[in-house]
């Protein structure tokens, strides 16, 4: 039988929010056995970038990536967010580590092409590196994940943090019983964005495609059921995409 492995991936304003983040990192923190955290952070990288006089762009929910805007990314994920989180993780007693996807070659990508879109330094996964992370999970070890990669010749990418939970843990599912959790500000995904108590409960491809040709869902929350969705497809045992405070609970949107 495999060991159990949870795989949490926090964003949005979560990350920005000191009340909300410790609230999500003491419900990480009980998870009981083998984690790993993906943290995101890109509300954080837009503010920082407007303070230097550097604009952001974007296109359905992922961020077009010039070499200022990498610079950002760069400082904002790999610095800013992830060692203050590990710092707290530390506080409470988890020894966690802050990785980026270049660290320990854990995950190697290819620069998009720029086709129709030219998304400038922004990574598209080749591999990830299961051995890596796998002698540090059973170590004991608390892998923190931010989303900056590299294409194994000296660039560093901007890779969709969503798209990197779902690589780790379709790559981890041989290894463990994977779960993995999306959290962010809302209680799941919602028939009416507009209504935080709306919450459907379980989404299949089927219905998935009734959703996006209704438009009711757009922006983000595409990349990230896409994402969830590769993962089931992988082998991952489970997929939920939840708030941040609900961790831990049966809350939220279950992909099946």
């Amino acid at each position: 039988m495999k060991a159990s492995l949870n795989i949490v991936k926090v964003g949005g304003k979560v990350v920005e929010d000191d009340a909300s983040l410790n609230s999500l990192l003491s419900a990480f923190c009980a998870i009981e056995g083998n984690k790993m955290l993906v943290t995101g952070g890109g509300r954080t990288a837009t503010k920082v970038a407007a303070d230097l006089g550097i604009e952001s762009h974007m296109l359905d929910g992922r961020r077009i990536t010039d070499e200022p805007m990498l610079r950002v990314v760069t400082m904002v994920y790999a610095g800013l967010v992830s060692k203050n989180i590990v710092a707290e993780l530390q506080a409470k007693g988890v020894n966690a580590i802050g990785l980026c996807g270049a660290d320990l070659n854990i995950i190697r990508c290819v620069k998009r092409p720029a086709v129709k879109i030219d998304y400038g330094f922004v990574g598209d996964i080749e591999s990830v590196n299961t051995k890596e992370l796998q002698l540090l999970i059973d170590a004991g070890t608390v892998p923190v994940l931010c989303p900056i990669t590299h294409d194994g010749m000296g660039q560093l990418l901007n890779t969709n943090a969503d798209t990197i939970a779902s690589a780790i843990a379709s790559s981890l599912a041989t290894k463990y019983d994977v779960t993995l959790t999306y959290c962010f500000e809302k209680n799941g995904v919602l028939a009416d964005p507009d209504n935080d108590d709306s919450v459907i409960r379980e989404i299949r491809r089927d219905y998935y495609k009734e959703l996006l040709d209704k438009e009711v869902i757009s922006g983000g929350m595409i990349p990230k059921l896409d994402n969830a969705f590769a993962a089931i497809d992988a082998g991952v045992n489970k997929v939920v995409i939840t708030n941040a405070e609900n961790l831990g609970t049966d809350s939220g949107t279950e992909i099946i």
